[in-house]
């Protein structure tokens, strides 16, 4: 049985809203991550969910921008080892449509090896990585919600005196939402609460 409970969260001063585990602390003051970003994470697991505006990317097209995204992350990563194990097509998505415009979205999956902060490459872990674009023509942005779950941690790393080193224990087994199904949920329950929060620059 899941002990995992889950609401929603507000993000980017309550513009946005989606919905995700409350086991994800917001670290983004700790991280010290840009205006342009939110990140959550869950220590006890060293999983985390990041949201992110960019500016639209025009050279980059509906079809496979999700997959484009990912390999994009591994090589400023530095990633080893990335294989893209699964994408979607491209998804309409009504209730973010601004305008005449609707919203669409593409997902991917990889694993990658990434290491933490600046451990190097005697230091990666394997992880597997969700990415979900989430495209918003009518006001120039690109939001990326991207969930990191560890396969394997590397003795090396900093990660393995908080959780271990070793193969990572299933969350089905800690009776806790699969990273799967939190990156399901936080993507399909993304919302625009005020489309104001696009008028700035983003990244």
């Amino acid at each position: 049985m899941l002990e995992d409970t889950y609401t929603e969260r507000l993000l980017f001063g309550g513009a946005i809203s989606t919905t995700f585990p409350l086991r994800f602390q917001d670290v983004s003051n700790i991280r010290q991550v840009p205006d342009h970003q939110e990140v959550f994470a869950d220590p006890s697991r060293d999983e985390s969910l990041i949201f992110e505006l960019l500016d639209f990317k025009h050279e980059v097209v509906d079809n496979g921008s999700a997959a484009w995204f990912l390999q994009d992350l591994a090589n400023e990563q530095d990633a080893g080892g990335f294989t893209l194990i699964e994408q979607s097509g491209v998804v309409e998505a009504p209730g973010l449509q601004h305008g005449n415009v609707p919203g669409v979205v593409t997902t991917a999956v990889g694993q990658m090896a990434i290491s933490k902060g600046r451990q190097g490459r005697d230091a990666q872990n394997i992880v597997k990585v969700y990415v979900a674009n989430l495209r918003l023509k009518e006001v120039g942005t690109d939001v990326l919600i991207t969930a990191y779950e560890p396969n394997y941690i590397n003795p090396l790393s900093e990660s393995a005196s908080t959780i271990g080193a070793g193969v990572a224990i299933p969350a089905m087994e800690a009776g806790l939402l699969p990273m799967a199904e939190v990156f399901r949920l936080a993507a399909s329950s993304f919302k625009v609460n005020d489309w104001s929060l696009f008028r700035g620059s983003v990244a």
